[in-house]
């Protein structure tokens, strides 16, 4: 099995497309291999699994962890299509409130990796989706912040006009007020 690492403008963020193999049973696919990742320069150990369903409309984010318990995520949409995006939030980082986003279905078997230092949102552009990611730090929920979905120094493109919010994806501060505490070193 074979994996593709494509690093996207902003290089921490990368994207993994997988080798699938198809007959009239379905299909097989290898979503995650520490082996192959570390040997592409990802050497996060996950420790929690999470699924998420959501309809058509719907815009989680854009949600991160203080960095006492930042986590580092892999994305997949196992059902459906999605819109996924990463903005650096770390202070001094050459790319700070810069995003990048891609698609990622059922049907291109994508993958986005998410360092941490990143906060990450999606919206849901099927009618419905499922997303599984693997995080490489416990939910927090103490240690959760978010950073208002359409902040206008962020700007980012999303596809959907009128996004189904949760109220605290509505009222979460601008990038310039969010409590932030990654810092940008380059050997990282």
């Amino acid at each position: 099995m074979g994996f593709i690492f494509r690093k996207l403008s902003i290089p921490e963020v990368i994207v993994i497309e997988t080798q699938s193999f198809s007959d009239d049973r379905g299909f097989f696919l290898e979503n995650f291999k520490m082996s192959s990742f570390v040997s592409n320069g990802i050497n996060t150990k996950f420790v929690q699994d999470n699924f998420i369903h959501s309809v058509k409309g719907v815009l989680r984010g854009l949600h991160y962890q203080k960095k006492i318990k930042a986590q580092a995520k892999l994305v997949s949409a196992l059902r459906g299509k999605i819109f996924d995006v990463a903005v650096d939030i770390r202070k001094n980082s050459p790319t700070f409130g810069q995003w990048v986003g891609e698609i990622l279905s059922d049907q291109n078997h994508k993958s986005l990796y998410i360092p941490e230092g990143f906060a990450h949102g999606f919206c849901v552009l099927s009618e419905e989706a499922d997303v599984f990611y693997k995080a490489s730090n416990e939910y927090s929920p103490e240690d959760q912040r978010g950073i208002i979905w359409n902040d206008s120094q962020i700007n980012i493109m999303w596809p959907i006009d009128m996004p189904i919010l949760q109220k605290k994806d509505s009222t979460s501060p601008l990038l310039k007020n969010a409590d932030i505490d990654f810092i940008y070193t380059k050997d990282k």
